[in-house]
């Protein structure tokens, strides 16, 4: 079972953005210390639900902070950058990072960030295919051209380069097909549950078979939120007063580009949503989630939103409870079939051909 963080860079209220990036990294090598298999940021714009706009860049300040832990991007919002653009940083981060570094990329929203750098609102509609194949070929060759509908430019060579998969986040039916059609992992996020994680995961099989992909062994990753207490009862308690402080202004912080209807969530339904099917609880509750949810749907690879309770002291007493007193219990109790465990000095590296461990 291979366990990791997922860090949000959240902007608690009364909290300066430039503590919480900072923080950011003090949780990831904290990770490192607790025995975690790996780490992962999450890319958000203009926003307090996540103050991070560059993944690879904390990702970069991360691997120099650390010497074992995978490092992950959760993800890099591909409708806003050039891919050529982000494969290059991608192989610098390998690089640099003895092989630890995972990116992985998302289609994103329509949302006003694609006003702010200029990509549009048909780069996100129609563009993310055209920019996920030229993203893989500046990964995978010596060198890239392009001549599509949103990329047209001459033959140049690709350097650095780096021999690197990346995670896709899917969150539609089309972006599973998407994933499948190439051989990806999928991350799925924190809003479904275990029926909807299997579902996925039948569908990407589904998909993968029809094109020939099944030889190819695929890790999918799955996020959750992780909160530990003495007893579950309190650690639900805890979530549910803190977390709707920073959702709140978090999620509406989200502003489309063209004017339709921004998406709304009833925030204490959500985070009751979220203390009920994710790992938020007693150390043996925590590791039963885990465990169940490998068991339900394949995915032996779970990665961990751990800054719940808004403030940093707490965090990190959280980060280090489920070194201590969660992990243990899940690397005795990988179930079978949910893939190899994965231990701790593994690199992230390529995750779709083994040992390597492993939106829409």
């Amino acid at each position: 079972m291979r366990t990791g963080i997922f860090v949000v860079a959240a902007q608690f209220p009364g909290r300066e953005a430039g503590r919480v990036l900072a923080d950011a990294v003090e949780l990831v090598v904290a990770a490192e210390e607790a025995g975690f298999d790996d780490a992962w940021v999450a890319e958000h714009h203009f926003m307090s639900y996540g103050v991070c706009p560059s993944a690879t860049t904390l990702m970069a300040v991360a691997a120099g902070r650390t010497t074992r832990i995978g490092l992950g991007t959760a993800v890099s919002v591909l409708s806003t950058q050039h891919p050529v653009a982000l494969a290059e940083q991608a192989a610098m981060l390998h690089h640099l990072s003895g092989g630890r570094f995972t990116l992985g990329v998302g289609r994103g929203g329509p949302w006003v960030d694609l006003e702010v750098f200029g990509t549009g609102l048909e780069r996100y509609e129609r563009g993310f295919a055209e920019s996920l194949d030229l993203l893989l070929a500046a990964l995978s060759g010596e060198r890239v051209a392009a001549d599509g509908e949103f990329f047209r430019f001459r033959e140049v060579r690709v350097v650095p380069r780096a021999p690197l998969r990346p995670v896709v986040a899917c969150t539609s039916p089309a972006s599973v097909a998407l994933a499948a059609a190439r051989g990806l992992p999928m991350l799925l996020g924190l809003h479904v549950g275990d029926e909807e994680k299997a579902a996925a995961v039948a569908a990407y099989e589904k998909h993968a078979a029809a094109g020939g992909e099944r030889a190819r062994r695929v890790r999918h990753v799955a996020a959750a939120v992780g909160h530990v207490a003495d007893s579950t009862a309190r650690a639900v308690r805890e979530l549910k007063e803190s977390m709707p402080r920073w959702l709140g202004p978090g999620l509406a912080g989200y502003r489309p580009v063209d004017g339709r209807p921004r998406p709304s969530r009833d925030v204490g339904a959500y985070v009751d949503l979220l203390t009920r099917i994710h790992p938020v609880g007693s150390p043996e509750h925590c590791a039963e989630t885990i465990l169940r949810t490998a068991e339900r749907t394949g995915i032996g690879h779970v990665i961990l939103l751990v800054e719940g309770i808004g403030e940093h002291r707490r965090t990190l007493e959280n980060i280090r409870r489920f070194g201590a007193e969660v992990l243990p219990l899940l690397r005795g109790g990988t179930p079978e079939g949910s893939g190899e465990p994965g231990g701790a000095g593994s690199p992230s590296g390529d995750l779709s051909s083994p040992p390597a461990p492993v939106s829409g």
